[in-house]
Parts: structure tokens; sequence; C-alpha cells
């Protein structure tokens, strides 16, 4: 044999963890090839190896298990107490109903108020897991559910129209964020910009729904219909241009500033040829002061400058899009 074996067990350990040259590994495998001892030595350290890995592993494991559980007792638990609490003034409500005699009055309203802080502080105790999502949700829910008590207790017909409204304007919050969270994003995968676009679309319709049931006008779905094109239409846009895999970087940038410049200047247009009072367009009128004139002379001088902007943009996209191409 070319090596010693006494060298070669030296260098085992170091040969295991490859902490050694690549002239100390290559003594070792030749030495390895040769000698049936060091080769039975070298199986039964790596074995040892692997047995003590897997008992770190399990340690670890059982520890991070066993401080879970701590922690989710000890959620429980400050839930359960802060539960409690929000329970005091429910308790009190209807002891001072039952007792002057007048009914459960502003029993349900006081407990249906309670739900909207201990959504935001028992349900992310008491959750083991998506915390966020659920918050938001059994926040949502308690707020509806408190604005259709106190509708039935006033005697209203308003509840459609405020729930629809804080719907739409905790979709235009939280979409989002909720998009992104776990069990939603393996829902819908790739298309979380499509996905906050129809939320969006969903519950603004639910809010338009809900005024013209409650509306009195007869010309109220004309006018609805007639500014929610535009408006629709814009983020829909938006969305497709976003969802373009194919544009990047100033190519996207110059599709977003031109489509933003187009409906800013055609927004009333679209909206009198929907309510068919005709064709009109903004007029370039920049020599007079009146309030209207300016406000024209406004939209030419965006749609100018959007213009501008956005081909400046696409041209230093195409540059940079053709130097990549090249290199």
């Amino acid at each position: 044999m070319k090596y010693d074996c006494d060298m070669i067990c030296d260098l085992l350990p170091l040969y295991i963890d490859s902490a050694c040259s690549k002239a100390s590994s290559d003594a070792v495998e030749q030495h390895l090839a040769e000698c049936e001892s060091c080769t039975s030595l070298y199986k039964d350290m790596i074995s040892s190896e692997e047995e003590i890995d897997n008992e770190i592993i399990k340690e670890r494991d059982q520890v991070i298990s066993s401080q879970a559980k701590y922690f989710k007792r000890r959620s429980a638990v400050a839930g359960s107490i802060i539960g409690g609490i929000f329970a005091l003034p429910i308790l009190i409500c209807l002891i001072v109903n039952l007792a002057t005699g007048a009914g459960l009055t502003w029993f349900f309203i006081v407990l249906t108020a309670m739900f909207i802080p201990a959504s935001l502080t028992v349900v992310p105790l008491m959750v083991p897991a998506n915390k966020g999502l659920c918050t938001l949700g059994a926040f949502t829910a308690s707020l509806i559910t408190l604005l259709g008590v106190c509708c039935i207790y006033s005697g209203g017909n308003w509840f459609f129209v405020a729930a629809s409204a804080v719907l739409f304007g905790l979709t235009v919050l939280f979409a989002p964020f909720v998009v992104r969270a776990r069990p939603v994003a393996g829902l819908i995968k790739g298309h979380k910009g499509l996905a906050v676009a129809g939320a969006y679309t969903v519950t603004y319709l639910l809010l338009m729904i809900a005024i013209g049931v409650s509306s009195d006008s007869r010309d109220y779905a004309r006018y609805a219909l007639a500014y929610s094109v535009p408006a629709l239409g814009y983020l829909w846009s938006l969305t497709g241009i976003l969802g373009q895999r194919r544009f990047k970087g100033c190519l996207k940038a110059a599709a977003l500033v031109l489509v933003s410049t187009l409906f800013w200047f055609f927004g009333d247009t679209i909206v009198l040829l929907l309510l068919g009072r005709g064709l009109w367009f903004p007029d370039p009128a920049f020599g007079k002061t009146d309030m209207a004139s300016m406000e024209q002379a406004a939209c030419w001088v965006v749609l100018i400058i959007g213009i501008i902007i956005s081909a400046v943009l696409m041209i230093i996209g195409i540059r940079r899009s053709k130097n990549k191409d090249r290199t």
C-alpha cells in the first residue's frame, strides 16, 4: 500500500465532512480501494454519523413541537381571557335590559359590536393557521352583522347599501394581500392580478345594484352604466397590460401611461355617448378662463404630455430589448 493506515484513519473524519484538500481526498479514496479494514472503518463512521444526524433532527423536531404546543396553549388562554373581558359588557347589558323590563333592545347591538374587537384580538390568538385571512374574514362578517342588527332596530332599509359599500371598501384595501395568502394563492396560482380585478368588479357591481334597488330614480341604471363602463374598462385594461409577460420594463410602463392618458381624455366622451348625448370631445380653448374651458384645456395638456412620455418610454424599451437580443 502506498499510504499508511494510521494516516488514512486520521484523514477519514475530514474526508467524510469534505473538509480536506483534493490531494488528501484522492489519497483516501486510493487507499480505501486497496484496504478492507479502513473501508470497514469508513462505513462504520458513515453509518454512525447518519445515526447522530437523525437523532439531532428528531430532537430538534421534538423541541419545535413542544414549543409550538406551549405557545398554542398560551394563545388559547390569552384568547379565552380577552373573550371573557368582551363578554362583560354583553352580560351587563343583558342584566340591565331584563331588570328595567325593556326587553332585549340594546343587547343584540352590544353583542354584535363586541364581535368586532373580538375578531381582531381573539381570532388571531385562537386560530392555529392563516391568522391574517381568518382575522379579516371574521372582522368583515362581524362588521356586516353589526350593520344588519342596527338596521333592524332602526327600522331602516339601508343595510344592503351600507354592507355592499363596506365590502367594496375592504376589498379595495385587502384584496391584493388576500390573493397572496397561502390557501388562496394555491387556488388561483399565477392569476393574482385577474383575481384582484375580478374581486373589485364583483363588489363594485354589488354596490351599484344595492344603490339601484334603494334608489327611486328611473334614470339610475342608465347613469350607473355610463359612469361604470369607463372605470371598469380602465381597471381591466391595466390588468391586461400588467398580465402581459411579453412586455417588460419601459414597454409595459409606456402602455400603462398611454392607456391612462386615453381614458383620462376620452372618459367624459364615453359617458356622454352612453347617455345618448352624442359624440363630444374636449375643446382645446387655451385662451378662455372659465372653469369648464380650463378643465377641457387641461385634458389636452394631459393627452399631449402622456403621449410624449409613452413614446419616450417605448423607444427606450425597444432599444433595451434590441441590446439584450444582441448580447
